[in-house]
């Protein structure tokens, strides 16, 4: 696994609605100072320009330029790969983050990622942080959960994976939906031990 010292995440985003989450997490790891790589499934571009209002371009390298602009990130600081761009360095053990993320995650994704599937980058990404011990946070986004689903979720949490359901909490009394965003992203936030102020904590005043 490359030596990257968790400065580098990936960040994994699939046909789940949902997709503000994913993008909010991208734009919060890269204000954090983090280096960022991104992967999409085919579906997750469709949810994206649905849901939000950032058209994505149709190719990678223009992808990693709109969204560096979207963002204002460092030259560099964010690269997207294509879904079957099999030469990138999250295909390999040897070149991949410790850390990634899958948000939103299908119930497609985390059952081909349960079983070891790898028939896009996201997936085999996934399975390379898996064998390398490396720390992978997985956000489902489905209602109800049905037995396979939780069976697949369970097979990854007893491998170590952190299972996080995007439910957020309504103690902080949020009147807008950035501040529900706010909240998930938050927790993913914790689970890669990176420091943030999205959202207050509970039992803290302020």
């Amino acid at each position: 696994m490359a030596a990257d010292d968790g400065h580098i995440v990936t960040v994994g985003m699939t046909g789940a609605s949902g997709a503000q989450y994913g993008l909010r997490l991208v734009e919060c790891l890269l204000q954090a100072d983090h280096a960022v790589y991104l992967t999409f499934t085919r579906a997750a571009q469709i949810v994206i320009g649905s849901e939000t209002d950032c058209r994505l371009p149709g190719r990678a390298a223009e992808q990693t330029r709109h969204l560096t602009a979207l963002f204002k990130a460092r030259e560099g600081q964010l690269r997207v790969f294509g879904d079957e761009e099999w030469t990138s360095p999250l295909a390999s053990g040897s070149g991949a983050p410790r850390k990634m993320v899958v948000c939103p995650a299908s119930m497609a994704t985390l059952s081909a990622i349960a079983n070891g599937a790898s028939e896009n980058l996201l997936e085999r990404a996934a399975d390379v942080v898996l064998k390398e011990r490396g720390d992978l946070v997985v956000v489902p986004r489905e209602t109800p959960f049905s037995a396979i689903h939780l069976e697949n979720m369970l097979k990854l949490a007893r491998l170590g994976v952190s299972i996080l359901p995007a439910n957020p909490g309504f103690y902080n009394q949020p009147t807008q939906v950035s501040e529900l965003v706010d909240f998930i992203v938050a927790r993913i936030l914790d689970q890669l031990r990176i420091p943030h102020q999205l959202a207050r904590r509970w039992g803290h005043d302020g």
